[in-house]
């Protein structure tokens, strides 16, 4: 297998940039686990996300080994394994006991005995050529079920009319980076990395337009719209849920109270 494909100038630039890109994309989550450091918890973050990463990378890796002129599929997933292991790392240091084991086991599940019963039954049970179409199609399938993700995030920033919880940064260079990889699979006609980007971009596109719909927008959720009230007696201010059995016991007091006041008010102009 050649280290590089220089034969086709336009397929090596695509390859090149999808890596600059990926690699940003990669770097991405930086800010939060540097968060997770410095606080000592995990939060509500959750490493689903990080464990799947590190699956996809390995299976990516496998797959273009077995193929040809793949150098530059290897160098970034090679990367991505690396960084998704150290992400891994530090959510599980910080974790709570019962998110530390959750996460080793899946670690172990997918990472580990999948892999390995993957990797042994195309290995030994199926040929070569076969064996590239096999992986592709598991690859494909894993790749659909990445991009399908931010499917959650699109409905929380519906539902709260709040961006925080999507970057625009993020959004902007996975959009890019589903570009420029479908153009490497176009390019070297490979249908197993072109087509699951075509709806990476798609989400990318959607969560940019969601961002400048709501990027200005204060509203929060509407369990949080719950105004308060101020209870008459005590300087504190508490939220107000008045029992359907006292509700006309407080609206008969407000009328007397009502009533009192005229009469006196009467008194007074007389």
């Amino acid at each position: 297998m050649a280290l590089f494909n220089f034969a086709n100038p336009w397929l090596f630039a695509f390859g090149i940039l999808g890596n600059l890109v990926s690699f940003l994309v990669y770097l991405a989550p930086i800010p939060t686990f540097y968060r997770i450091v410095k606080k000592k918890s995990t939060e509500g973050f959750h490493s689903i996300p990080y464990v799947i990463a590190l699956y996809s990378a390995t299976l990516m890796i496998y797959y273009a080994l077995n193929k040809s002129d793949a150098t530059l599929l290897i160098t970034i997933n090679s990367f991505g394994i690396v960084i998704e292991t150290i992400y891994l790392s530090i959510f599980i240091a910080y974790a709570s006991k019962k998110l530390r084991v959750s996460t080793i086991k899946l670690v172990v599940l997918l990472n580990i005995v999948s892999y390995v019963m993957i990797v042994a039954v195309t290995y030994f049970f199926i040929e070569k050529p076969k064996r590239v179409q096999v992986l592709g199609g598991i690859n494909l399938l894993l790749s659909f079920i990445v991009f399908v993700a931010p499917l959650s995030i699109i409905k929380k920033v519906i539902q709260t009319r709040s961006v925080e919880f999507m970057p625009f940064g993020l959004s902007f260079f996975l959009s890019l980076s589903a570009v420029m990889w479908f153009f490497y699979g176009l390019l070297s006609k490979d249908v197993y990395v072109a087509v699951p980007n075509i709806l990476g971009f798609l989400f990318g596109i959607v969560q940019m337009v969601l961002y400048a719909v709501y990027k200005n927008c204060d509203s929060k959720p509407v369990e949080e719209l719950k105004l308060p009230e101020i209870v008459k007696g005590t300087p504190e201010i508490h939220p107000v849920d008045i029992p359907k059995g006292e509700e006309n016991d407080t609206k008969k007091k407000d009328e007397s109270g009502a009533k009192e006041k005229t009469t006196v008010d009467a008194a007074d102009q007389v």
